[in-house]
């Protein structure tokens, strides 16, 4: 792999949504950890900003990763899965307890929980293929 090469199209798209998913990450996890949850238990305050912090962190993890697309390809899946996985626990509190108002708002914070790691995971999966033949 030549480091001065340029990025394939699909390492491009791969690391744009890497950098998208780690700037809603670190605003996400700054404003939740500011905010909290204070209108509940001291509890469920404290689970929050402690997800808050993990949500930070993993959007480092993204960004690392973006500018160091050309090294990574297992990372990319792992961070695909764990937005993914973010985004199937929306549709499960969504289920079971409702749409939080404004409803556009929160459809706006899942459709690309959905939609980028579905991206990533094709996108790498023809940067897999293109670096193997």
């Amino acid at each position: 792999m030549n480091p001065k090469a340029p990025l394939l199209p699909s390492q491009r798209v791969v690391q744009v949504c890497l950098f998208l998913a780690g700037a809603i990450a670190l605003f996400g996890g700054t404003v939740q950890m500011y905010l909290g949850e204070p209108e509940t238990t001291p509890r469920l305050d404290n689970v929050h900003r402690f997800m808050a912090g993990i949500y930070f962190g993993s959007g480092l993890i993204a960004l690392w990763t973006g500018i160091n697309i050309r090294e990574q390809s297992m990372l990319v899946f792992i961070l695909a899965a764990s937005v993914l996985l973010a985004g199937t626990g929306r549709l499960i509190s969504i289920s079971l307890v409702g749409l939080p108002e404004p409803h556009a708002v929160w459809l706006g914070y899942l459709v690309p929980e959905i939609l980028i790691p579905i991206i990533m995971i094709i996108a790498q999966s023809i940067t897999n293929k293109a670096n193997q033949g």
